[in-house]
């Protein structure tokens, strides 16, 4: 019984103490409608006092009803009720976010604070087997290592707890329906332009028919073997920081010496840990980072990111202020006349032309582009943290920053390469192929290109 499965959960992960605050994030689904009615069933033994936090995120067409069924739930069981609002499209807009992420962010912040304002309360969240199945997937297609690969775990900093999660959606659904419980359905968790829709409603059940009828439960098995050796890791990594990250005058330094006699997986763990300290945190850094913080030479500087530049010194390595001043530009540019950007000291031209049979190709100094795809004005920029497009011939899209690392652009150089976006789409970066989304094929009827030239040569 799927009771007995959360009870289990609950103390194999020690996530509740009896007389415990939880605030439920309940968002009117399946899922936390599920959570919601396995708490109702453990309250009196457990001593709990229940609140619950919705987070409308203004995102589909019935954001506003699912409130609504959020608030007569609360009602009907007499639960105090927490309710936020966020423009979670325009905030995924201006921090360059996807949707999913700004979204987690928004949502998290607001069970936060409300678990402050309740005295402490823990914070439970519907993330069930099936979830972590789809986490395990997305992770192990991005290439992620152990720490991506242990997925979603039961229990954050001691206080966000997942109780259901060693249930399976379908037990959630028959329990649900077991106790007369309504629930909303998301339309959205149809959408396959989501990745995660397209593995739980494509790859799982495919894998099901064809390989592995239990493959959620046995990905939950893995992932538990995982988590368990994830832990053991981590504790050697933190006894190894201690010894190889230091504070001198206020600023982080890591050995790099001593981090190089490690064996190479509890070296990048290290680096990982030393980059944290640094950043705050490791959003945006790839393995190629921490793998080029490892390879760094005497002598050497690496820009891990807009805002740090680590230099190697006598085997140390360490954050030091970039001397060179940043080019800042942006320019909405509708093409009918050149564009000069004087903080480059380069001129821009735009003509449309028909498709020939030869172009000469300079990504230096000209882009040839399918003009029936481009809407101007063109933003034209320097580049920026997070910056990433699909190269001209690319299985998938990159950091701008690893293309131009791999392209061996220097550091001096790489803000002097503007990029040029059409609507929220790079098309073009001065020194780099165009956009593959915007190529030109034998169907383009109208070609656009750009040409780039010093502007004393106009």
């Amino acid at each position: 019984m799927i009771v007995n499965t959360v009870r289990e959960t609950i103390l194999r992960y020690d996530l509740l103490k009896k007389k415990d605050n939880v605030l439920i994030a309940i968002s009117g689904g399946l899922d936390s409608t599920g959570l919601l009615a396995v708490f109702l069933e453990l309250r009196k033994e457990w001593l709990l006092d229940l609140f619950l936090g919705h987070f409308n995120h203004r995102l589909r067409q019935n954001a506003n009803q699912d409130e609504q069924f959020v608030r007569n739930v609360a009602q009907n069981h007499s639960l105090p009720l927490f309710v936020a609002s966020e423009d979670v499209r325009l905030f995924a807009k201006q921090n360059r976010m996807n949707l999913e992420e700004a979204g987690r962010m928004l949502r998290y912040d607001f069970l936060s604070k409300t678990a402050r304002k309740i005295g402490g309360a823990k914070i439970a969240t519907g993330h069930t087997l099936n979830d972590q199945a789809e986490t395990f997937f997305l992770r192990l297609m991005r290439g992620s290592g152990l720490t991506g690969l242990g997925s979603i775990y039961p229990v954050v900093e001691g206080q966000i707890i997942r109780p259901l999660l060693a249930v399976e959606r379908k037990e959630i659904a028959e329990y649900v329906q077991k106790k007369g419980m309504t629930y909303r359905d998301d339309e959205s968790n149809l959408d396959r332009s989501f990745a995660r829709n397209k593995v739980r409603l494509d790859l799982i059940p495919f894998i099901q028919e064809n390989f592995e009828p239990k493959i959620v439960q046995r990905i939950g098995k893995t992932v538990t073997i995982i988590q368990e050796e994830e832990d053991l890791l981590e504790k050697l990594s933190r006894h190894e920081a201690k010894k190889t990250i230091c504070i001198d005058d206020d600023k982080f330094r890591l050995d790099l010496e001593a981090v190089k006699t490690l064996p190479r997986g509890l070296a990048r763990r290290v680096i990982r840990e030393f980059i944290h300290k640094l950043k705050g945190d490791l959003r945006e850094i790839s393995f190629d980072d921490v793998e080029s913080v490892f390879n760094l030479e005497e002598g050497e500087s690496l820009q891990m990111t807009e805002q740090i530049l680590l230099k190697r010194e006598d085997g140390q390595v360490f954050q030091r202020p970039d001397l060179s001043d940043k080019i800042l530009y942006a320019y909405a540019w509708e093409g009918s006349s050149p564009l000069v950007l004087e903080e480059l000291g380069l001129v821009i031209e735009a003509e449309k032309t028909k498709l020939l049979r030869s172009f000469v190709f300079d990504d230096d100094a000209r882009a040839y582009l399918d003009g029936e795809k481009i809407r101007f004005p063109l933003q034209v920029r320097n580049r920026r943290e997070g910056d990433r497009y699909r190269p001209l011939g690319s299985p998938g899209h990159k950091k701008l920053k690893e293309i131009m690392r791999a392209k061996s652009i220097p550091l001096e150089e790489r803000e002097k390469k503007p990029v040029f976006i059409s609507a929220d789409d790079i098309i073009w970066v001065l020194g780099l192929p165009v956009a593959e989304k915007f190529r030109i094929r034998e169907t383009t009827k109208k070609v656009l290109m750009l040409m780039v030239k010093p502007r004393d040569q106009r």
